[in-house]
């Protein structure tokens, strides 16, 4: 199964050069000037798309939110190690998001921060069963 989170954001290039600067590729295929998939893992994709193009697409109008409107979700996933969930949080602040906490679990690391729309992302790493907390 493949997985597509549509997300209306202000400016599409100014979102997908965000995004680029996390490391994550544009697939030019299912991108054009109103809309950029952003592959975040396989077969996981972002749709970024302009407010308009995304109001187009199922009278949802009165969904859109913006840059000060807290995101209703957060995206999370796992990386391979701690130092992996901090360079990621690093290119996303020199990027221009806004940083929020670090979490720092008996079993996990975790770090907030929003992207330049104000979707939240939640990127953490698990510990190895067995491993304490530094």
């Amino acid at each position: 199964m493949s997985l597509y989170i549509s997300c209306p954001v202000e400016n599409v290039e100014r979102a997908t050069a965000f995004y680029a600067a996390l490391g994550w590729p544009l697939n030019a295929e299912m991108s054009n000037d109103g809309v950029s998939c952003i592959a975040i893992a396989p077969d996981q994709f972002l749709m970024l798309s302009s407010r308009e193009m995304y109001a187009s697409v199922g009278g949802v109008e009165e969904l859109i939110g913006g840059p000060d409107t807290p995101s209703k979700v957060t995206l999370s996933f796992d990386l391979e190690s701690r130092e992996a969930v901090d360079e990621l949080v690093e290119r996303a602040a020199a990027a221009g998001a806004r940083i929020g906490d670090t979490d720092e679990y008996p079993f996990m690391y975790q770090r907030q921060f929003d992207d330049l729309d104000g979707y939240h992302y939640s990127p953490f790493w698990m510990k190895p069963t067995g491993e304490t907390a530094a």
